[in-house]
Formats: C-alpha cells, structure tokens, sequence
C-alpha cells in the first residue's frame, strides 16, 4: 500500500496536465493568445518541438529517449527508494510531470503549452510540476541531508 499513494498522485498531475492541454487543443487554435487574467496571464497555444525554452527542436528523438529514461529512473526511485515525506511526495509530482510532457512527445512529436505571463516561455501544468516537483525534492534533500 505503500507505493501507491505516490502512484496515484503522479497519475493525478498527469490527468490534469493531460486534461487541460485535451481544452487548450479545443479551445486555441496554434499561436491564438487570449486573457485569461487581464494581461496576467495568458492562454497562448504553442507547441514545443524541442526542450525547455524550445531549445535543439531538431532533436526530438532525443527528447523522448530521455523523458523515458527520466520516468523509469523517478519512477523506481519512488518505487524501492527510500524517499519519505516530502521528498516522496515532491518526487511524485516531479514524475507525472515528466510523465505528461513524455505522453505529449510520443503522441504528437511536441509538447502543447498554453500558460503565458509576460516575461517568461509558454507553459503548461505539467512544466509546472517539473518546476515544483524538482524544487521541493531539493528542499528535502537540503533539508535532511538524505531523500527521507
């Protein structure tokens, strides 16, 4: 019972990630931007051949290969690791979002993004939880010295 608690919270951020770019796909056409919070935030659709920030669009492939590989990897962590509290809970939302974007590479050959504030790239919710995810696993790691 253990490991499924993880299991379910990174199915979770995958099903919202999934879930709200399904809306972006039939809400936006590609490149349409509009308010969402005034000129806070917007719904801008896009789509992300490459890495963070668009970065080597050429290498998608590559992109796959190692999202797969990152799954698998936080995936037996959390799995047999001996991650606990705030570093297994980080961990698995670091895993559906890396999850959500792999689900995108595979299936389309990019990824949909569609949140915009001025000043920073199009993202998603699944760009958010890598964000989140990788920010509170440094946290506990820093915090206890060990992933526990």
């Amino acid at each position: 019972m253990r490991s499924l608690s993880p299991v379910l919270v990174a199915a979770s951020v995958v099903a919202l990630d999934q879930g709200t770019k399904a809306w972006a796909a039939r809400s936006l056409s590609v490149g349409m931007s509009r308010p969402l919070l005034g000129d806070l935030v917007r719904l801008t659709r896009v789509h992300n051949p490459g890495g963070a920030f668009g970065l080597f669009p050429e290498h998608a492939g590559a992109f796959i290969a190692v999202s797969a590989v990152a799954v698998a990897l936080l995936g037996a962590f959390l799995l047999f690791g001996r991650w606990r509290g705030l570093a297994r809970a980080a961990g698995a939302v670091l895993l559906g979002g890396a999850a959500g974007n792999l689900v995108d590479r595979v299936r389309w050959g990019y990824v949909l993004d569609f949140l915009e504030v001025p000043g920073f790239p199009v993202i998603n919710v699944a760009d958010t939880a890598i964000v989140v995810g990788a920010g509170l696993v440094a946290l506990a790691l820093l915090g206890g010295g060990r992933a526990r």
